[in-house]
């Protein structure tokens, strides 16, 4: 199953991409809000370049800082987000949401800026990343435990998260990339 997303509102449609030939057009109608739209079927208008370069800096990201991985779900595919250093803002795509961390997701207890998680390095090189809330509406969980106002969690490694019905992991920047000190 392939998905397409509406020009318009974002919302996504379902199809089975093997019913049909590489060449051929479609036309969806979008359930939310009426937008008729077309696609055809095969490869992308994406620059082939611009496709390199967007998952060279993605694997670059996925190495230096860690990353997220969002299992799927009934609102969610698997994503796998790559985190920076500082502050990284988690939420839920949306059109005009400024955030880092953008997990595609219809979850309407994912809130559009749901939690942080602080990724620094200490002194002797390895890093750190801190989980907080963002006064989301259903909380942030960590391992099952919900998330105070106030409290800041350190996460390891295969930390799970929880958000809304949302759920990550983290995993660990490659100790490959440490910087010499």
């Amino acid at each position: 199953m392939k998905r397409v997303r509406c020009p318009k509102c974002d919302n996504y449609i379902q199809f089975d991409e093997t019913k049909y030939k590489t060449g051929q057009s479609l036309v969806f109608i979008c359930d939310n809000c009426k937008k008729q739209f077309s696609i055809r079927i095969g490869k992308s208008k994406l620059n082939a370049a611009n496709r390199r370069e967007e998952s060279a800096n993605e694997d670059d990201g996925l190495q230096e800082f860690g990353n997220i991985i969002v299992l799927e779900n009934g609102f969610a595919y698997k994503q796998v987000l790559p985190l920076h250093e500082g502050d990284n803002l988690i939420g839920r795509r949306n059109k005009g949401n400024d955030i880092d961390i953008p997990i595609e997701s219809n979850d309407p207890s994912l809130d559009r800026r749901h939690c942080y998680i602080h990724v620094k390095r200490d002194k002797q090189g390895k890093m750190i990343y801190t989980l907080r809330d963002n006064d989301s509406i259903t909380g942030t969980f960590y391992m099952n435990e919900l998330l105070g106002p106030k409290d800041r969690i350190r996460l390891e490694d295969g930390a799970v998260v929880t958000l809304g019905a949302t759920t990550f992991i983290l995993h660990e920047a490659t100790h490959d990339n440490k910087p010499e000190i």
